[in-house]
Protein backbone atom coordinates (compact mmCIF):
# COMPACT_ATOMS: atom_id res chain seq x y z
CA UNK A 1 0.00 0.00 0.00
CA UNK A 2 2.85 2.32 0.94
CA UNK A 3 4.14 1.81 -3.25
CA UNK A 4 0.74 2.85 -4.32
CA UNK A 5 0.60 5.93 -2.34
CA UNK A 6 4.23 7.01 -2.83
CA UNK A 7 3.09 6.53 -6.73
CA UNK A 8 -0.18 8.57 -6.32
CA UNK A 9 2.13 11.73 -4.25
CA UNK A 10 4.57 11.48 -7.04
CA UNK A 11 1.95 11.48 -10.09
CA UNK A 12 0.00 14.65 -7.69
CA UNK A 13 3.46 16.36 -8.24
CA UNK A 14 4.16 15.85 -11.64
CA UNK A 15 1.03 17.15 -12.62
CA UNK A 16 1.31 20.11 -10.44
CA UNK A 17 4.24 20.65 -11.92
CA UNK A 18 3.47 20.24 -15.58
CA UNK A 19 0.28 22.01 -14.83
CA UNK A 20 2.40 25.46 -13.68
CA UNK A 21 5.12 25.11 -16.72
CA UNK A 22 2.37 24.65 -19.30
CA UNK A 23 -0.44 25.85 -18.32
CA UNK A 24 -1.11 28.19 -20.81
CA UNK A 25 0.35 26.27 -23.67
CA UNK A 26 -1.39 22.85 -23.48
CA UNK A 27 -4.52 22.72 -21.03
CA UNK A 28 -6.09 20.49 -23.56
CA UNK A 29 -2.70 17.81 -23.51
CA UNK A 30 -2.66 18.09 -19.81
CA UNK A 31 -6.65 17.20 -19.06
CA UNK A 32 -5.90 13.95 -21.57
CA UNK A 33 -3.09 13.28 -19.38
CA UNK A 34 -5.20 13.23 -16.43
CA UNK A 35 -7.80 11.07 -17.72
CA UNK A 36 -5.42 8.69 -19.29
CA UNK A 37 -2.01 8.40 -17.74
CA UNK A 38 -2.96 8.84 -14.43
CA UNK A 39 -5.47 6.27 -14.21
CA UNK A 40 -3.35 4.07 -15.93
CA UNK A 41 -0.43 4.38 -13.18
CA UNK A 42 -2.50 3.53 -10.72
CA UNK A 43 -3.55 0.31 -12.73
CA UNK A 44 0.18 -0.62 -12.51
CA UNK A 45 0.53 0.04 -9.24
CA UNK A 46 -2.07 -1.91 -7.87
CA UNK A 47 -1.03 -4.65 -10.18
CA UNK A 48 2.61 -4.54 -9.02
CA UNK A 49 1.50 -5.69 -5.18
CA UNK A 50 -0.44 -8.04 -6.17
CA UNK A 51 2.57 -9.79 -8.31
CA UNK A 52 4.86 -9.15 -5.52
CA UNK A 53 2.47 -10.54 -2.85
CA UNK A 54 1.68 -13.95 -5.19
CA UNK A 55 5.75 -14.60 -5.93
CA UNK A 56 6.63 -14.76 -2.17
CA UNK A 57 6.05 -18.80 -1.04
CA UNK A 58 3.01 -19.56 0.87
CA UNK A 59 2.24 -21.47 4.15
CA UNK A 60 2.27 -25.58 3.14
CA UNK A 61 -0.88 -27.77 4.20
CA UNK A 62 -0.69 -30.73 5.46
CA UNK A 63 -1.50 -33.44 3.19
CA UNK A 64 -0.77 -30.78 0.60
CA UNK A 65 1.43 -33.47 -1.17
CA UNK A 66 4.04 -30.93 -2.36
CA UNK A 67 7.60 -30.80 -1.00
CA UNK A 68 8.94 -27.70 0.73
CA UNK A 69 10.57 -25.73 -1.91
CA UNK A 70 14.06 -25.27 -0.14
CA UNK A 71 14.31 -29.04 -0.36
CA UNK A 72 13.80 -29.21 -3.29
CA UNK A 73 16.27 -26.78 -4.69
CA UNK A 74 19.01 -28.89 -2.23
CA UNK A 75 18.53 -32.12 -4.05
CA UNK A 76 18.51 -30.81 -7.54
CA UNK A 77 21.28 -28.70 -6.45
CA UNK A 78 23.29 -31.78 -4.63
CA UNK A 79 21.39 -34.66 -5.86
CA UNK A 80 20.53 -37.93 -3.33
CA UNK A 81 22.54 -39.33 -0.63
CA UNK A 82 23.71 -42.81 -0.28
CA UNK A 83 21.34 -43.61 2.32
CA UNK A 84 18.37 -42.32 0.57
CA UNK A 85 19.29 -44.14 -2.97
CA UNK A 86 19.87 -47.31 -0.10
CA UNK A 87 16.19 -46.38 1.38
CA UNK A 88 14.50 -46.26 -2.15
CA UNK A 89 16.20 -49.15 -3.89
CA UNK A 90 14.56 -51.53 -0.91
CA UNK A 91 11.70 -50.12 -1.38
CA UNK A 92 11.10 -50.77 -4.95
CA UNK A 93 12.35 -54.42 -5.37
CA UNK A 94 11.20 -55.33 -1.58
CA UNK A 95 15.23 -56.59 -1.08
CA UNK A 96 17.18 -56.28 1.27
CA UNK A 97 20.74 -54.25 -0.25
CA UNK A 98 24.03 -55.85 0.59
CA UNK A 99 26.69 -54.24 -1.29
CA UNK A 100 27.02 -50.82 -2.21
CA UNK A 101 29.82 -48.99 -4.37
CA UNK A 102 30.06 -45.79 -5.76
CA UNK A 103 31.15 -45.04 -9.40
CA UNK A 104 32.35 -42.47 -11.21
CA UNK A 105 30.37 -42.85 -15.01
CA UNK A 106 31.20 -40.15 -17.52
CA UNK A 107 31.98 -37.77 -14.82
CA UNK A 108 28.81 -38.08 -12.86
CA UNK A 109 28.38 -40.23 -9.57
CA UNK A 110 26.55 -43.14 -9.35
CA UNK A 111 25.80 -45.93 -6.52
CA UNK A 112 25.54 -49.13 -7.45
CA UNK A 113 23.50 -51.51 -5.07
CA UNK A 114 23.36 -55.18 -4.94
CA UNK A 115 19.66 -56.30 -3.34
CA UNK A 116 18.55 -59.77 -2.27
CA UNK A 117 14.92 -60.59 -2.26
CA UNK A 118 13.85 -62.97 0.33
CA UNK A 119 13.17 -65.62 -2.46
CA UNK A 120 17.01 -65.41 -3.10
CA UNK A 121 17.11 -63.08 -6.16
CA UNK A 122 19.99 -60.77 -6.44
CA UNK A 123 19.24 -57.30 -8.45
CA UNK A 124 21.90 -54.71 -9.12
CA UNK A 125 20.87 -51.16 -9.42
CA UNK A 126 22.30 -48.12 -10.64
CA UNK A 127 21.19 -44.83 -9.17
CA UNK A 128 22.20 -41.92 -10.41
CA UNK A 129 23.07 -39.70 -7.53
CA UNK A 130 22.60 -36.06 -9.11
CA UNK A 131 19.34 -36.74 -10.36
CA UNK A 132 18.15 -40.14 -8.09
CA UNK A 133 16.89 -41.71 -11.27
CA UNK A 134 17.60 -45.88 -11.20
CA UNK A 135 18.32 -48.06 -14.18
Amino acid sequence: MTELFALALWASLCLRLARNAFSARLPSVMRKIRQGVVPAMFVVAGFATFTQAHSMPGPAHAGAGHQDRASLVEMRRDGISLDEAVSRAQQQYRARVVRTDVHDEDGRKVYVLKLLSDDGRVFTVRIDAATGRMR
